[in-house]
């Protein structure tokens, strides 16, 4: 920012903080200023009202009891005027005699077989009314007609009389009456005489309502109300009688006022509140159009039921009478910063026109502007600085122009490849962290194309370097075609005639049909010197994340499926799975990676644990061997085993597995009142030099402290097959040692039954894939039953392995067979998991 804008602008902002706070200070007191005189109307309000109310129920007691001796009175008058029978009774007396006595109504109450009812009423809806459903009320009329003093606990007794409280009539309710009920047993009915609305015409001429009504007529008070904290803001207490349905006085949610602004659950909450705290709850809102401020005011009595006077202020008059005031202010203030601002503008370009005619012209410079000249005409140091800005213009407008151009060159270069001028290696390498960042992030797929071009070599090497550059830019050119122009897609060459593509967010089929169409497009014929040489690709594609989440192993999995694909004839398309694994093609890196990582003891054992499920014991644990690599990731034994075995690497990762296993175990006994088996696989390379592989198992139990009787080694069927007597010597010899033989995944081998009941074993273990095919129904089971009847009679133990499901379980047990393992009960376990396992046990 200039120098000139910057004075009056810090001059202006200088004038306008002032002000800002004068007007913020001048509104928040205005503000507090008419909420406190609010504040001080509504305590005058709530002090007239809470009088009113307080005052109404004390005389309403006291008019009520006068009410309830008049009736007595009039009862007696009515006694003395009518026979003893009410059938001898007529209700047009009784309209004559209410009025002689001054009462609204007189009915005559009887009792029946199972009620007391209305026989004869002034009043046409009291008759054949039943009462037995009034609660207290009833009772107090079995109370009269057995001459005994009503003790209900409510309203007045005297002598033969009692006068309920004051209440809705049930046969009427839109009236709120006021009885009395007199019986001394001379008549066979109670006479019952009362006042209507009477209560109510006090209350209007003497209660809350009329204040009620004035203070609402004030400028800003829109509502006054008094409500019921013990029923407002809860389901209307309806009484059902007689046909009728009312809310008793003492169950009405509102006493005094209207209730035309509702917020009803708020209201109800904050009514709650006031009374539970015992203070002032205040909230604005709009309602019915309007902005209000609602105050709840709480009020307790040493004898009374507690209420809350509620008071709705139009809160709009605050609002207005703030905006009056503040756009005056804001007015006021606009005109002050009007005059500042012109003041401080004319002082600034007096001072700074000069300077500010130079920073113009070298900002224009900062952003690259370099042609224009200054031109201020002075000899003093402003017009030396502008000759050396203008010399300084001149010479970055070369040295930019000279920048951008090596720069741009070698961003391209950094990034591409020279010959084809795709993007290479480097760019991919730096690209995919992001894609595959991305990728987790979204859930999308990234497709990797691994592309090698079919015997280039030979070509390359008959027809020259130089027309084998040809080839391969006629190769990108032709890839670069095949495939969409878009964000999703990246075509990279890696070196020599590989290429690798990057494909987001397409399923496996959709990569297919493109990779298919890449390799379709490569196999056509390429033109060189008149010449026709014909070439094919082979395409490799992995998938994340359904393959690997390793960035480095989906690259080497898409490597693997190119190869693959190489190997069965080339042009074609192949998608890597785990058979790939297995293949040659990586065996010599899983080779050098699994020696590496028994060399550093990098390889786990797991332990799943082997249930005795008659007694719910855990009697034992077959250990399993894991391997976890830093650039294979997880390898599955089924792959890695297999090259140990090849590459004579078994032996040391036996004798590990042997190690570790048989030391924990140890470890875990010393602290278990019954102590842990451990089964461990012995493969027919230790068995090909039976005398040292016993001498080693000795000193291995020796080291690690393990009884041989917690040990069990576990045999294939095809170890047996060869019958040595070497072989067959080395396994008595473990079982003298007090070492259990058990014969793993057996019937799928081909053991004869001829010998199998000379062999020194101790137990058959059920192949998982015989536990599997049992059904819910137990089908399928016969395989899994002879064999346990083999064991059986060949006085062999037999456990069951692989078991998953509760009816296999079920079947085992019907069958005898109560050893089993599976991940009904767990799968293999860390050392750690193992241990949390043992614990819950």
């Amino acid at each position: 920012m200039s120098i000139k804008r910057k004075i009056p602008l810090l001059f202006s902002l200088l004038v306008f903080l002032i002000l800002l706070t004068n007007n913020a200070f001048h509104y928040f007191r205005s503000k507090n200023q008419l909420l406190e005189y609010n504040e001080i109307v509504i305590k005058m309000i709530v002090k007239e009202v809470s009088f009113q109310v307080k005052n109404t129920k004390s005389s309403s007691l006291y008019v009520e009891d006068i009410l309830g001796r008049d009736l007595r009175t009039a009862s007696l008058a009515i006694k003395n005027a009518l026979p003893a029978r009410y059938q001898d009774i007529t209700n047009e007396q009784l309209v004559s005699l209410a009025k002689e006595t001054g009462v609204s109504h007189i009915t005559l109450l009887a009792k029946t077989s199972n009620d007391i009812v209305g026989v004869r009423s002034s009043d046409p809806h009291e008759i054949g009314m039943s009462t037995k459903g009034w609660g207290y009320w009833y009772d107090a009329y079995l109370q009269l007609f057995s001459l005994k003093p009503v003790s209900v606990g409510k309203g007045m007794t005297l002598p033969n009389y009692w006068s309920g409280p004051i209440e809705v009539a049930s046969s009427d309710p839109k009236h709120i009456d006021k009885w009395g009920y007199y019986f001394d047993g001379t008549t066979n009915y109670i006479i019952n005489p009362y006042f209507r609305d009477k209560i109510t015409d006090y209350e209007k001429r003497f209660g809350p309502w009329k204040i009620i009504k004035d203070f609402t007529k004030e400028e800003g008070i829109l509502e006054v109300t008094v409500f019921n904290p013990k029923n407002f803001g809860k389901k209307e207490e309806v009484v059902h009688l007689n046909g009728n349905k009312y809310i008793r006085i003492s169950a009405l949610p509102i006493w005094y006022g209207e209730y035309k602004y509702q917020n009803y659950t708020t209201d109800a909450n904050l009514v709650k509140e006031a009374i539970t705290e015992k203070k002032i709850q205040v909230y604005k809102g709009n309602l019915n159009g309007k902005l209000v401020r609602k105050t709840f005011v709480p009020i307790f009595s040493k004898n009374d039921q507690p209420f809350v006077i509620g008071l709705v202020y139009n809160y709009g008059l605050i609002h207005a009478e703030l905006v009056h005031e503040l756009k005056v202010h804001i007015l006021l203030s606009i005109a002050i910063m009007i005059i500042v601002l012109i003041v401080s503008f004319l002082f600034s370009r007096s001072i700074t026109q000069p300077i500010g005619y130079i920073v113009e012209h070298v900002n224009e410079i900062a952003q690259g502007n370099f042609g224009k000249k200054l031109k201020l005409k002075r000899k003093d140091e402003l017009g030396l600085l502008t000759e050396n800005v203008n010399a300084m213009s001149n010479h970055l407008h070369g040295y930019l122009e000279d920048l951008n151009q090596s720069k741009e060159l070698i961003e391209y270069q950094a990034y591409h490849d020279p010959l084809t001028g795709l993007l290479n290696r480097r760019y991919f390498q730096e690209k995919l962290k992001r894609i595959i960042d991305h990728a987790d992030e979204t859930g999308e797929t990234v497709s990797v194309l691994f592309i090698d071009l079919d015997r280039f070599k030979q070509v390359n090497d008959s027809f020259g370097h130089n027309n084998g550059d040809e080839i391969l830019k006629i190769a990108s050119g032709r890839i670069k075609d095949s495939l969409p122009v878009d964000d999703n897609t990246i075509i990279t060459r890696q070196g020599g005639d590989e290429f690798i593509i990057l494909l987001m967010n397409l399923t496996i089929d959709e990569t297919k049909a493109a990779a298919e169409k890449v390799v379709n497009h490569l196999k056509k014929s390429y033109s060189l010197n008149g010449k026709e040489i014909y070439l094919s690709a082979s395409c490799g594609i992995s998938i994340y994340p359904e393959h690997t989440k390793n960035m480095d192993t989906l690259i080497i999995y898409a490597d693997l499926a190119m190869y693959s694909a190489k190997k069965t004839g080339g042009n074609k398309v192949t998608i890597y799975s785990e058979k790939l694994s297995q293949s040659n093609i990586e065996r010599p890196r899983l080779e050098a990676h699994l020696r590496k990582a028994i060399d550093n003891k990098k390889i786990e054992v797991f332990y799943q644990p082997k249930t005795n499920v008659d007694t719910g014991t855990l009697f034992g644990a077959e250990a399993l061997v894991r391997w976890t690599d830093d650039v294979f990731g997880v390898v599955s034994p089924e792959v890695f085993i297999p090259i140990a075995e090849d590459t004579g690497l078994i032996q040391p990762l036996w004798e590990l597995v042997m190690n570790m296993a048989c030391q924990q175990v140890s470890i875990w006994n010393a602290t278990r009142p019954q102590p842990l088996s451990i089964s461990i696989n012995f493969s027919a390379r230790q068995f090909q030099e039976p005398l040292q592989m016993v001498q080693r198992v000795k000193e291995i139990l020796t080291e690690s402290q393990l009884p041989p009787n917690n040990l069990e080694i576990e045999i294939t069927e095809s170890i047996l097959l060869t019958n040595s007597s070497e072989i067959i010597q080395a396994l008595k010899s473990l079982k003298a040692m007090g070492i259990a033989v058990s014969i793993d995944d057996f019937g799928t081998g081909y053991s004869s039954l001829s010998y199998l009941k000379d062999l020194p074993i101790n137990t058959l273990k059920i192949d998982k894939s015989f536990i599997q095919n049992i059904n819910e129904n137990h089908e399928n089971a016969e395989i899994a039953e002879a064999i346990i009847n083999l064991a059986r009679s060949l006085h062999l133990d037999v456990i069951a392995e692989g078991v998953e499901e509760e009816y296999q379980k079920d079947f085992l047990l019907s069958k005898n067979c109560v050893q089993m393992q599976g991940y009904l009960f767990s799968k293999p376990l860390s050392i750690v998991d193992f241990e949390e396992f043992i614990a819950k046990k």
